[in-house]
């Protein structure tokens, strides 16, 4: 399998972790945003919406990181990013969509560079947006964590999950937009815990060939 990503992309190392976790290894093909090359057509012709990761299988091409983790998750179910128990599901699924659905979306690159070429923003408001919408899902994230009276080291229980896979990446991305982290004693304790593993570890942005 190729995995097209870019090394500091926040979907593309949600999907490394993902990756990792299961065990599956791909050849690493990098798509650098840096230089726009996610915009030419060599990887239009891979991802008409080009965007990173895209996963080539070998038999198709996967796009939108949530689709290709619940291909993971369905392919290969072992170790599951999933509990068995409908209502835990449910919240794990809560968790990793605060960052999937109302962080991540709002604060990636094309919405950043929309806020700089045609709102004239300089980097302290861009840093102060991004601020708002992290500081926001993750006060709700931590939260939730916290009323979960069995949560054990990670924010689900005493293995990684399909909530982890997400948080680390937003974790990271808060550092690089200057987020004052202290605040969130929970998360940064799931943090900790993750980064103890080699599959969070090896997923790093620093880690990346491209980096």
């Amino acid at each position: 399998m190729k995995l097209y990503n870019f090394f500091r992309s926040g979907t593309s190392h949600r999907l490394r972790i993902a990756l990792n976790l299961k065990g599956i290894a791909t050849d690493y093909v990098a798509v650098d945003l840096r230089v726009e090359e996610h915009l030419k057509d060599a990887f239009k012709a891979v991802n008409p919406q080009q965007l990173v990761p895209a996963l080539d299988t070998g038999e198709q091409v996967l796009i939108q990181s949530p689709a290709i983790i619940e291909w993971l998750e369905e392919k290969y179910p072992t170790p599951a990013l999933l509990p068995t128990d409908v209502n835990q599901r449910a919240h794990v699924r809560a968790l990793a969509a605060i960052v999937g659905c109302d962080i991540h979306p709002i604060n990636n690159r094309r919405i950043l560079e929309t806020l700089r070429k045609q709102f004239g923003a300089n980097e302290e408001a861009v840093n102060a947006w991004c601020a708002t919408w992290i500081s926001a899902g993750f006060d709700a994230y931590e939260a939730l964590i916290a009323a979960d009276p069995q949560r054990g080291r990670f924010s689900f229980g005493d293995t990684p999950t399909l909530a982890d896979v997400y948080l680390i990446p937003q974790v990271e991305s808060a550092r690089r937009f200057k987020v004052d982290l202290t605040r969130w004693s929970l998360i940064m304790g799931v943090e900790k815990a993750c980064n103890e593993l080699d599959a969070f570890k090896n997923a790093a942005p620093m880690a990346q060939p491209d980096a």
